[in-house]
């Protein structure tokens, strides 16, 4: 049989998590010489002329689906579909892998850069580091994770495109929350998104390399 169409989606993951370290790279260095000032200022003008009692409310929704226990709930509910409803215990791992991966890998970069928070214009209160988010870290890895499991289950081309319109709204409205209620630049959310994106395209190129050497065997055997 022939093995090129699971070649492709593993060499496009690779190529991501290249193109998306190198976005995150740029970012950084951006962020260290702060020559990204600019771009942070414009953006949040932008965005504070949205604000209102209304979309502080909506902001201060999506920031919470973003952190703590509702992402907790969420994955949890995922993990039961997974093993007690469609029967899988790989994509446990890789759910997990992808989330916690995630979280550390936020824990170290903050350590590393201690770019400290805005200081103005601030409606809620955080502690820590700044850069990179990781609300936008945590929900990237999260709904990417959640969509590529979910992907091949869904068995027409339009929900596949909900899927996706679905989560990557999910994803931007959490990250734009963090700019709205003062607690981030922009170029932390922008540089949280890259470095999911490259930690996702990693985790997924290793899954789908470890799923085609698991099948190799089976392949053998229904050729022989």
């Amino acid at each position: 049989m022939k093995q090129t169409p699971t070649k492709l989606p593993i060499s496009l993951a690779l190529l991501t998590c290249i193109v998306c370290a190198l976005g995150f790279g740029l970012i950084a260095l951006w962020v260290s010489d702060h020559q990204i000032r600019y771009f942070d200022q414009k953006i949040i003008t932008a965005i504070r002329q949205l604000e209102s009692p209304a979309m502080t409310r909506l902001m201060k929704f999506f920031t919470m689906i973003g952190s703590g226990i509702p992402v907790v709930i969420i994955i949890l509910i995922a993990m039961f579909v997974l093993y007690r409803v469609l029967g899988h215990r790989r994509e446990l791992l890789f759910l997990a892998a992808g989330v916690l991966g995630s979280v550390m890998l936020n824990t170290i970069l903050k350590l590393l850069f201690q770019r400290a928070r805005p200081e103005i214009n601030r409606i809620i209160e955080e502690n820590g580091y700044s850069f990179p988010s990781g609300h936008s870290m945590t929900a990237f890895s999260m709904y990417a994770a959640l969509t590529f499991l979910v992907w091949k289950h869904v068995p027409s081309r339009l929900g596949r495109i909900l899927l996706i319109v679905l989560s990557s709204l999910l994803i931007v409205a959490i990250g734009t929350s963090r700019i709205y209620l003062g607690v981030h630049y922009p170029s932390d959310v922008v540089g949280g998104y890259f470095m999911s994106g490259c930690w996702m395209a990693a985790c997924i190129w290793f899954y789908q390399r470890y799923e085609e050497r698991r099948m190799l065997p089976l392949r053998s055997k229904s050729t022989a």
